[in-house]
């Protein structure tokens, strides 16, 4: 398994160095000026953000005010009316189809749901992107990585086996949250991870993504409403609103400013119980670490 691994990482890394070389630089995302619109519809307009490396950032907005939009534009699936966005310094928008998929490599995605191949097993699932950007894998490697992604994601190794209508919606979250791994990959997008899923399920997905994101040095772009995710996991959080970025910081900086959606999203009663849910973990692990 060990070599299997090294082999692995061997041909995912000569692939990635035919195109994009090693980035070594502090944002891995930079975005200047964006626009995107639909029909009349203005969605961004100047908007401009740096995700700095190996950080777990949170995003936050309004109802409208295009969390998602903004990924999908990260990830080429929106193309803005106008701007610029750099992914490991590279702008991936009209970028050479060569140049795009050795970016696109890089990186992986879990979209709200899961979205998994209903007629795919979990296993089927992770190794749609084995085969697409590597196809030179064996079948047999190809299912070793994916029983191992399974493992790292938290699920039972009989889940491989079994289509996405036999899980569970948090069963469902991992599995998607595997397929985005199977690249291993240096940045992570997820959209509303823990939608749908009871307090111990969202609190459980929180605590794995901040594991994994610490084990593997991935750098997080977490599209969430949720405080609790927001406070027990989020390095910095990027406020979405009046069709731009209009803050960057951790909590305590945010509530420093004076903008009221700000005011109101971070001030309430909710974020306050978030807060105080927070604190009490983290005095709960130091001392857990302080006993052993």
């Amino acid at each position: 398994m060990q070599d299997e691994e090294i082999l692995r990482e061997e041909i995912a890394e000569e692939a990635r160095d035919d195109v994009v070389e090693e980035f070594d630089g502090d944002y891995p995302i930079e975005i200047e000026g964006l626009r995107n619109e639909f029909g009349n519809q203005v969605v961004h307009e100047d908007l401009s953000l740096r995700v700095q490396r190996g950080e777990i950032l949170g995003v936050v907005g309004g109802s409208g005010s295009g969390k998602s939009v903004l990924m999908r534009s990260i990830i080429g699936l929106q193309i803005p009316a106008a701007g610029e966005v750099r992914v490991f310094g590279k702008n991936t928008i009209g970028a050479e189809p060569d140049e795009e998929a050795a970016v696109r490599s890089r990186w992986g995605v879990l979209f709200q749901g899961g979205a998994l191949f209903s007629t795919l097993t979990v296993a089927e699932n992770i190794e749609v992107p084995l085969k697409q950007f590597y196809p030179e894998l064996s079948a047999e490697l190809r299912h070793e990585i994916a029983r191992y992604k399974v493992r790292m994601s938290g699920l039972p190794e009989d889940a491989a086996a079994k289509y996405p209508s036999q899980l569970s919606g948090g069963m469902r979250k991992r599995a998607g949250l595997a397929r985005a791994l199977a690249l291993d990959p240096e940045l992570l997008f997820l959209d509303e991870p823990t939608a749908g899923l009871d307090p111990i399920g969202a609190a459980n997905f929180d605590n794995l993504t901040r594991d994994l994101a610490d084990t593997l040095g991935l750098t997080v772009f977490l599209i969430t409403h949720d405080l609790d995710t927001l406070y027990a996991i989020c390095d910095r959080v990027a406020v979405l609103a009046d069709k731009k970025v209009v803050a960057v910081g951790t909590i305590p900086e945010l509530l420093e400013l004076d903008h009221p959606w700000i005011q109101e999203y971070f001030g309430g009663p909710r974020s306050r119980a978030a807060q105080v849910t927070s604190t009490r973990a983290k005095a709960m692990d130091n001392a857990a670490d302080g006993k052993a």
